[in-house]
């Protein structure tokens, strides 16, 4: 996106023009901000009632709590909570370029941000190894992933994520070393959010690509044995498998999922580590695009579920019916 386009940018002022230490106001055209502003309102409504849908759906239904499924809940919890409360502050930041809701809600937001990344990741690595006992260790299943070990991966991945991402904004920890100009200006009107350049090497490496890898590393171990498994099955269909069809649907459907997440989040945090090897010459606009994307991945695991969880499918249709009748 070229700035100097008259039809991008309108003019250049302040966030408070009665303040002397005001930050710098980029003020965009109508013609750009206005169907920013639909689309990004589209797919906040999409993120909260489609992950809302998802918690309904599996909650309502006793014969699906599973282990599995509470993961998914929960996940669905971060991303619906991301989309009521960190989504909207950000929208307005990105278009209006400037931040009016105060320093303390500022540190407030941004450590709801750090805690809800930090939360998605950590419930996939989780499902994934809940999917590595299914397909790989099948006869331990049951035994190994039970309610209360979901339960407890659960509040494992909410309180790791809370303690260290509101740790990380309220003691103003600056993990990099060296930092770009943009971080040193203190004025009023901004606010760098979990999508700045101040999170840093360090945490892009520890919190997203190190989890990434485990994750990559059970997958590629999950889908040798089932291949096997598949083999087995299509050839002997009347064997005594103790891997099903679908465990194995199940199986890829949530890595679908996981290559979703990696697809939309994996840009954004490898712009963290090349910035500074170019001297943090990557432009802020750049970041604000590639953090909308991270964001987008909240709206497509709903659509994930509907589109290949059968299942999925029938409990909506038979929810919706059930609401339906009651209205």
């Amino acid at each position: 996106m070229n700035l100097s386009q008259p039809w991008t940018v309108e003019s250049f002022g302040l966030c408070f023009a009665s303040l002397n230490d005001s930050c710098i106001k980029t003020v965009y055209s109508p013609v750009l901000r206005a169907p920013l502003y639909l689309l990004f309102t589209i797919t906040i409504i999409l993120i909260v009632f489609g992950n809302l849908w998802v918690i309904c759906t599996i909650s309502f239904f006793q014969q699906l709590h599973t282990p599995t499924n509470y993961l998914i809940v929960s996940m669905a919890v971060s991303d619906l909570l991301l989309g009521a409360f960190v989504m909207p502050p950000s929208m307005i930041r990105s278009l209006e370029t400037c931040w009016y809701f105060g320093d303390f809600f500022c540190k407030f937001h941004s450590g709801t941000d750090f805690t809800l990344c930090n939360t998605s990741v950590l419930h996939l690595t989780f499902i994934s190894i809940d999917r590595y006992y299914a397909v790989c260790q099948p006869l331990q299943y049951h035994s190994r992933m039970t309610t209360h070990v979901s339960v407890f991966m659960i509040l494992v991945s909410w309180g790791f994520s809370a303690f260290f991402g509101f740790g990380i904004i309220f003691s103003e920890l600056k993990i990099e070393s060296q930092k770009s100009e943009e971080v040193h200006i203190a004025c009023k009107g901004g606010c760098l959010a979990l999508h700045g350049r101040e999170i840093g090497v360090t945490y892009s490496i520890v919190f997203y690509f190190l989890p990434m890898f485990i994750i990559v590393s059970i997958y590629s171990r999950i889908f040798v044995i089932a291949q096997k498994h598949v083999c087995v099955i299509n050839n002997y269909p009347t064997s005594s498998s103790s891997v099903t069809k679908k465990d194995l649907k199940a199986t890829k459907t949530l890595a679908i999922v996981i290559g979703v997440f990696m697809s939309c989040w994996t840009p954004y945090f490898m712009c963290n580590i090349i910035d500074p090897v170019v001297n943090h010459t990557i432009p802020a606009l750049l970041y604000e695009v590639l953090m909308w994307v991270a964001y987008l991945n909240a709206m497509f695991n709903p659509l994930i579920y509907a589109f290949f969880y059968s299942w999925f499918r029938g409990k909506s249709k038979l929810l919706y019916q059930k609401l339906f009748k009651l209205c």
